[in-house]
């Protein structure tokens, strides 16, 4: 699966268990209009299982019920499927979403845009994500993408790479859903005009060992390389790498910076990489402090500094959007909110705003940004020298 999304993973030190929760101070601001059900679909459960996305999402839901307001002083009644990578599971989240009159469906990311986006839009309801893949995802009205997502990540690592010099560039993508072609289709042009050649190289969903395909991508000696999928397939690939291309310069993601891949393949790994993100943990800055405020005290066994903040973001920029909604609130108002939003900063991401005009990336209407943070990764995992790339 792509994740076209990155996290900062500068700071995974963060307090957790019960002690640490209570020591948390939040303002109470308990709303108390009706409640409203906002959608949210998970990547969880089978070959690409992030169950600290839900919880992310959830912690966001707990913060805004308890201390936050709610979305205009609504209360949200969070409605969870957990779609599993696969056309079936996102069918049928999909479809609860439209049983369940939701008035938005919020997917942080995931590979099955293709599959849920005419079920979901087609019912009128606003579909949100905070990663797109799918080309779908990015072109259908009524699909709202936060961020940049792959095109983000794309158009960062190919403006990057020009800068740095790099002729070559190989991206080592999953072979889920339609991720991999979007990724050629969409990569091609901007690596082509910066020029660079890219070769995008697809590696099965759940191999143990990728190494045929890892040298396969290595043979033409590209200058970077990129890896979009899960942190299995991030754990797996630099564990190749390190044996195949060990000084290879990586362009990483959120995944690949993820705690759990680090302690399998070492900070050897992935020092000295390139980190593009749409979050950053490292930052002095209210926002950065009250996404781990908030994780410490609703979701204190999960790792704060993971990919956890992309279902955080996408709930909290939904409360945004939403905090002058009136009255019951119904998807066509979260709709006329969304397409009216301009300028709204994305949570715990110091620099990033996001505005649903479909002006970001014109041929791509979906987009409402496409903007991403592109970081060095020091000897110690965490993240410097962040600049925003494409902001604008």
């Amino acid at each position: 699966m792509v994740l076209g999304v990155v996290s900062g993973c500068a700071d995974s030190s963060s307090d957790s268990g019960d002690s640490a929760a209570a020591s948390i101070s939040l303002p109470s601001n308990v709303p108390q209009g009706d409640p409203i059900k906002l959608g949210f679909i998970a990547p969880e459960g089978g070959a690409a299982n992030l169950p600290m996305v839900r919880e992310g999402g959830e912690a966001a839901v707990e913060y805004l019920n308890n201390n936050g307001g709610g979305i205009g002083g609504h209360k949200i009644d969070l409605v969870v499927c957990k779609q599993q990578e696969d056309p079936a599971s996102a069918t049928n989240c999909a479809n609860q979403m439209v049983e369940e009159k939701v008035v938005a469906a919020v997917t942080p990311l995931g590979a099955q845009g293709a599959v849920m986006v005419p079920i979901i839009t087609g019912a009128d309801i606003p579909y949100v994500g905070q990663a797109p893949v799918s080309q779908v995802e990015m072109v259908t009205p009524g699909s709202f993408m936060l961020s940049g997502g792959i095109i983000a990540v794309l158009t960062g690592q190919a403006t990057v790479a020009a800068q740095e010099g790099v002729k070559k560039f190989t991206v080592f993508i999953g072979d889920s859903g339609d991720a991999a072609a979007s990724v050629k289709l969409l990569g091609d042009p901007l690596f082509s005009r910066a020029g660079i050649a890219l070769n995008v190289v697809t590696v099965p969903t759940g191999t143990a060992d990728p190494t045929p395909q890892i040298t396969a991508g290595l043979a033409d000696k590209p200058d970077a390389v990129t890896i979009l999928g899960d942190t299995s397939q991030c754990i797996s690939s630099l564990k190749a790498m390190q044996t195949a291309a060990p000084t290879v310069k990586k362009y990483l993601i959120s995944t690949c910076l993820d705690q759990k891949v680090i302690e399998s393949v070492g900070l050897e790994a992935v020092a000295g990489s390139k980190a593009f993100t749409s979050v950053n943990l490292s930052a002095d800055d209210p926002s950065v402090k009250l996404y781990k405020d908030v994780m410490a005290k609703y979701a204190p066994d999960t790792d704060p500094a993971g990919i956890a903040y992309t279902g955080y973001q996408v709930v909290m920029s939904m409360a945004e959007v939403g905090k002058s909604l009136t009255g019951p609130v119904t998807a066509e108002q979260f709709t006329a909110a969304l397409e009216a939003a301009k300028d709204v900063p994305f949570p715990a991401a110091p620099g990033l705003t996001f505005t649903c005009d479909g002006k970001a990336f014109p041929p791509l209407r979906a987009l409402c940004s496409k903007a991403i943070l592109a970081s060095d990764v020091t000897a110690d995992g965490s993240l410097e020298n962040s600049v925003a790339v494409n902001n604008g």
